[in-house]
């Protein structure tokens, strides 16, 4: 059965949901306005922000009285311990190792975040194995990761697939290896003209049962 190779956040996880929660946790600590939630949000721009770029703005906005890393070790906290799998997330990756396919987690990030999200949400329990950029010395869309990724379970790349909703990173990444991809729209419009993936999905359940067949 064909290697299936899951992103993390915004895919198996609501990375958004988890960070936004963890985020009005420390506005509530801090006793700062709760409705100012939505304008971190903006700033964190789905984690495209780096952590040191969304902690100088909240440090900026309330004061110098905020300690910068405690700002940063609050929001990885907050993204880390509220991380969870739906019902019908769950129910897919059952079904897909069910039937034979093995199931590994291709995430960019720092090792402690990305496992405590995995754990934490009980995804280890989920799939057969998972790696983590920075504990393999390569980040999506490099080939390396996707190598990586097939060796911890003993597989090869014929046939695979990569489900996730960055077009620049998992798609890309898929797309210069030549392997089958479902893109998670989240709402958006593919854009991209150079490259495309193979199926375009609603959820990541329905990209799991697409991708099992």
């Amino acid at each position: 059965m064909p290697l299936l190779m899951m992103d993390l956040d915004n895919t198996l996880v609501d990375r958004d949901a988890a960070f936004r929660t963890g985020v009005t946790e420390f506005l509530a600590a801090h006793r700062l306005p709760a409705e100012d939630v939505d304008w971190i949000m903006e700033v964190d721009a789905s984690g495209y922000a780096t952590r040191a770029v969304v902690s100088q703005a909240i440090i900026d906005r309330y004061g110098d009285g905020l300690d910068q890393g405690e700002v940063i070790a609050s929001l990885r906290r907050g993204a880390r311990q509220h991380a969870r799998v739906t019902a019908e997330t769950e129910a897919a990756l059952r079904e897909a190792r069910a039937a034979g396919h093995q199931v590994v987690i291709v995430t960019n990030g720092a090792v402690p975040q990305q496992t405590g999200k995995i754990t934490a949400s009980g995804l280890d329990r989920l799939v057969d194995a998972w790696v983590v950029s920075e504990g393999v010395g390569s980040r999506k869309p490099e080939p390396g990761i996707f190598h990586a990724a097939a060796a911890a379970v003993g597989a090869g790349l014929d046939g695979a697939w990569m489900i996730g909703d960055r077009d620049d990173a998992d798609i890309l990444g898929a797309h210069r290896l030549g392997l089958q991809s479902a893109w998670l729209h989240l709402g958006r419009t593919w854009s991209r003209t150079a490259y495309a993936s193979t199926h375009i999905a609603d959820s990541v359940a329905e990209a799991i049962k697409h991708a099992a067949g």
